[in-house]
């Protein structure tokens, strides 16, 4: 199990909205929320742990992007996100929304 974490360790990564563009296409990107450990999911991914999995879809922790946040990202392709790629999913956290200084209306 340890080496699995390390495993998922090295592949968690900063990367650009332009990059994960074609696995929104795929509709693969699943959102993480900032509060969980991108880590921890990626592990009861790969693990088939349903019963937690479920959880937090239930309680909206982990999500599929909206149309407004795809526009949003679509609109600036150099948003950074943190993400880890637990085949067939990418899993994406949004740990550079809450620091901008601009608000949208809405």
């Amino acid at each position: 199990m340890e080496d699995l974490r390390a495993e998922l360790a090295e592949m968690l990564d900063e990367a650009e909205w332009e990059w994960l563009i074609p696995h929104a296409q795929r509709d693969a990107i699943v959102m993480v929320d900032p509060q969980l450990d991108l880590l921890d999911v990626g592990m009861a991914i790969a693990q088939d742990q349903l019963t937690t999995v479920q959880r937090w879809i239930s309680e909206q922790q982990i999500y599929k992007p909206s149309p407004e946040q795809l526009a949003d990202w679509n609109a600036d392709p150099t948003h950074r996100f943190t993400a880890l790629i637990v085949q067939p999913y990418v899993l994406v956290q949004d740990t550079h929304g809450a620091v901008q200084s601009t608000p949208h209306g809405s």
